[in-house]
């Protein structure tokens, strides 16, 4: 996988939403048209209100520190982004040591380095505030479990027909990241 020069990773700022909603909105001309997407969409576009208060809570939540949200800028825009939420209630539930790992790579910056480079920094971050890190991924979408292999993520649950997309079904795989298991560095060099 070669890198994209240029790449700056970054905290979120107020100033990517419109990258950042440009790029999900997208995903959803991308399932029309039959691209094989890999990540859980609503039935229909969301309304630009309802990305709003998206963005907001995350915003909040990254500003007050409760979860790492990173995005990959190049050229001065927003191309992907990675964030790292606490699971479960609330920052002082007994779920709180676990992080929930969400990840988006803009179309025309796939496959160049932008998910590694975001998962180095999201995943580095991530150390001081979590114990486990969790994400869920399509079955068919090797590409991504072999980057989150690298980063020392391992299947722990696989869940068959879980995503009905029209008269397809998609089978997902719930990975894992146990800190206490996974040496510090790895990542991109594996």
């Amino acid at each position: 996988m070669s890198s994209l020069p240029g790449i700056t990773v970054r905290p979120v700022r107020w100033g990517d939403f419109d990258d950042l909603r440009e790029m999900y909105f997208r995903l959803y001309d991308e399932r029309a048209a039959g691209e094989p997407i890999g990540i859980t969409l609503f039935a229909d576009r969301p309304s630009l209100a309802d990305e709003v208060s998206w963005f907001e809570g995350h915003y909040r939540s990254a500003l007050a520190g409760d979860e790492i949200f990173r995005v990959a800028e190049l050229d001065g825009h927003a191309v992907g982004s990675c964030t790292i939420g606490r699971f479960g209630p609330g920052g002082t539930s007994e779920m709180s040591h676990v992080g929930e790992l969400g990840i988006l790579v803009g179309q025309a910056h796939r496959g160049k380095g932008v998910g590694t480079a975001l998962l180095e920094r999201c995943l580095c971050e991530a150390r001081s505030k979590f114990e486990l890190v969790y994400l869920t991924v399509f079955s068919v979408n090797t590409t991504a479990q072999q980057l989150y292999r690298r980063f020392g993520f391992t299947v722990c649950g696989h869940l068959p027909r879980v995503i009905k997309r029209g008269d397809r079904y998609f089978d997902e795989e719930r990975m894992v990241l146990d800190f206490s298991v996974v040496p510090v560095g790895t990542g991109s060099k594996h």
